[in-house]
């Protein structure tokens, strides 16, 4: 893609875009979607889907000519701290971040789940929802993220009763959020 038709989807794209392309039935379905998955073990997951990038990390890539994928994979770390996916209890929360003008996803792990399952694991599954994307089904890509997180979840961290997931606790909000 050429700087100026990047730079145009980004300044153009906004989180009203991000709602139409899922629609609200899809919203609904991704937040069902978590809940589910959530009461099968005892992890937390986050996901963003955000439309554009703020122009501060454009600035990275058409400045210093940084690759945009590190640019979408250090916005990703910075949601991943901005909505406190590092701070559950068991150090379990996991961000899924998509990207839609750069048609990116990113999978971020907290400690206590990314050092008890392969980089490789996670390169698949984001092998897998990309091409997903790529055929222009993004609630169903974000389904097999949801699904891919979910079962390392309840390997690592199946549900145990009496933990967060008994109690209701819900540490991370399950609703899709839109930026």
């Amino acid at each position: 893609m050429n700087a100026l038709t990047r730079l145009l989807r980004h300044l153009w794209l906004d989180a009203g875009d991000a709602s139409r392309t899922l629609g609200g039935d899809g919203i609904v379905r991704l937040e069902q979607r978590v809940t589910a998955s959530e009461r099968r073990h005892e992890g937390e997951m986050c996901l963003c889907i955000e439309a554009s990038l703020p122009l501060r990390y454009l600035w990275r890539h058409f400045r210093y000519r940084q690759p945009i994928a590190e640019v979408v994979h250090e916005r990703a770390l910075s949601m991943f701290g901005k909505q406190r996916v590092w701070d559950t209890e068991l150090n379990n929360g996991v961000l899924i971040y998509v990207q839609l003008a750069e048609h990116r996803v990113e999978i971020v792990a907290d400690r206590g789940l990314a050092r008890r399952v392969a980089d490789a694991h996670w390169h698949d599954t984001l092998e897998r929802v990309a091409e997903t994307f790529r055929a222009g089904r993004l609630e169903d890509g974000l389904n097999q993220a949801i699904d891919a997180v979910g079962s390392a979840l309840e390997v690592h961290f199946p549900h145990a009763g009496g933990g967060a997931a008994e109690a209701g606790a819900d540490e991370l909000g399950n609703r899709p959020l839109l930026r």
